[in-house]
């Protein structure tokens, strides 16, 4: 199979220098294949660098182990942070991505998928050879190949919970699919034994710069107790996705440009969807160099910048549909209080912890213990009710039919419950307040597709004095287009 085609941006030759200098800002931007080996490699591994009329790159992991590579044991490309090669436009693309990544086609079958994306079959395999070089079904397995090698080397699960946990119904076809596409056998991959824990540790792998401290800040800020936890190093919280529950705690670890993770979860086959929601609440996988590069101008006329700077993500949409209802016309501190109540009265136990309440809790609930107008109360109950009924929660449109909703509400949660890159809060408080104190006046076009890290940037501005009205802080435009 050949290689997938370069960007325009990045040429074989900045490929190479980028690889025999194993920058690691590269990292999972491509991947080195040795024709002398059969073993690729991410541009970082700490072996000798191959002399370049054996190597060939390739735009992803799984195009590589497609090729017929396998991965090295070493450098694990399948702990690299997510390739960006198909994050382009193509919004069918990525939400088929997406979908994969949580098991679709483990629990469905090529034509439900075309369904759920509004396409035909033929069309989605098109869409796919024409993209990826693979096929739907050949890319979700050797995606579950790779992430089966990441479990199979870092944790002491049992060979017959790797292969649940990775997608397989049957241990006979992990051992066969292993032995085909890893060229070893799970045992032999796991070459040393680790002792037996009820947690799951991996490591989650970022390009640097990463702005870990304003993360870490902006999610403390916010913080519920029983249900989330940090320190300087680290943050964790409870969750639950679809059926499963569990909880996670992250811990920074700078000198390697990765997170050490430490997860438990109640239902193995619905790890790699958890693990691809973590990556995103943390933003794992931008190129946050090339963001910055073309957020240049906007960053060089605020006069300052935090090169780093990540979206901070929440465990899911509903959540932070919540959080942005109850945030409507008050404070940070207001609002976290009122978020601590609903917790403490809805939330359920889990390990000594709590979980974020369901939709069905907080919908079924007269919420007279929050101390705010009853019009709100009815609009979290409204909102409660829609997400239980709907059959497409991700459709953030769909929300402006509640009243009591409007287009901040939706365009926060879209930010932070999606993580979408492209948001700009035109009529945020925060946003105007620190335009003001800078005597500025943006035009927010020029970021896209990146206004989310520009908002970002602009609530770092906000003086402390500032900061007691912020992104959850609504000022008049809001209020009245919420009332």
């Amino acid at each position: 199979m050949p290689c997938q085609p370069l960007t325009a941006e990045i040429t074989p030759e900045i490929y190479q220098r980028a690889r025999l200098s194993r920058d690691a800002r590269f990292d999972g931007s491509f991947f080195v294949a040795v024709t002398s080996t059969g073993i690729f490699c991410r541009n970082i591994c700490p072996a000798p660098a191959p002399k370049e009329h054996n190597v060939r790159y390739f735009s992803s992991a799984v195009t590589a182990l497609a090729a017929g590579f396998r991965p090295c044991l070493r450098c694990r490309p399948d702990s690299a942070p997510g390739s960006p090669a198909w994050r382009g436009t193509d919004t069918t693309l990525k939400r088929a991505l997406t979908l994969i990544s949580q098991g679709a086609l483990q629990h469905a079958a090529l034509p439900q998928l075309a369904a759920r994306l509004g396409v035909s079959e033929r069309y989605l395999r098109k869409l796919f050879a024409q993209e990826v070089g693979l096929s739907p079904k050949r890319y979700a397995l050797l995606q579950q190949i790779l992430l089966a090698k990441q479990l199979l080397q870092s944790t002491a699960l049992p060979i017959t919970a790797v292969a649940l946990a990775s997608g397989f119904h049957s241990i006979r076809s992990f051992n066969a699919q292993c032995k085909t596409l890893l060229k070893l056998t799970p045992g032999e991959i796991r070459k040393r034994q680790l002792a037996p824990s009820s947690t799951i540790e991996l490591y989650l792998a970022y390009r640097p710069p990463y702005a870990w401290q304003p993360l870490r800040d902006f999610l403390r800020q916010r913080q519920l107790a029983q249900l989330e936890w940090s320190g300087e190093d680290y943050y964790g919280r409870t969750f639950r996705y679809q059926q499963a529950v569990g909880a996670f705690t992250l811990y920074h670890q700078p000198q390697q440009h990765r997170f050490r993770l430490e997860l438990q979860l109640d239902q193995l086959q619905l790890l790699q969807p958890v693990l691809q929601n973590i990556r995103r609440i943390f933003d794992l996988d931008v190129d946050i160099a090339q963001v910055e590069q073309d957020l240049a101008p906007q960053l060089q006329q605020l006069g300052t910048g935090i090169s780093g700077l990540r979206l901070p993500g929440l465990w899911d949409l509903f959540e932070a549909g919540v959080r942005a209802i109850l945030g409507q016309q008050v404070t940070v501190r207001a609002a976290h209080q009122l978020l601590q109540q609903l917790l403490i009265q809805l939330g359920k136990p889990f390990a000594g912890s709590l979980l974020f309440p369901t939709p069905q809790a907080i919908a079924e609930s007269e919420l007279t213990f929050l101390k705010m107008p009853q019009a709100r109360r009815d609009t979290l109950r409204r909102f409660s009710s829609y997400m239980q009924q709907t059959e497409r929660p991700e459709d953030v449109s769909g929300w402006l039919a509640l009243k009591g909703i409007g287009p901040w509400t939706c365009q926060y949660a879209s930010m932070r419950g999606l993580s979408e890159p492209d948001i700009w809060l035109a009529g945020d408080a925060g946003i105007k307040n620190a335009l003001k104190q800078r005597a500025i006046s943006l035009q927010p076009d020029d970021g896209r597709p990146w206004r989310s890290y520009l908002t970002l940037q602009l609530w770092q501005l906000l003086t402390p004095t500032a900061k007691t009205v912020t992104d959850e802080a609504i000022g008049s435009a809001i209020l009245l287009e919420n009332s």
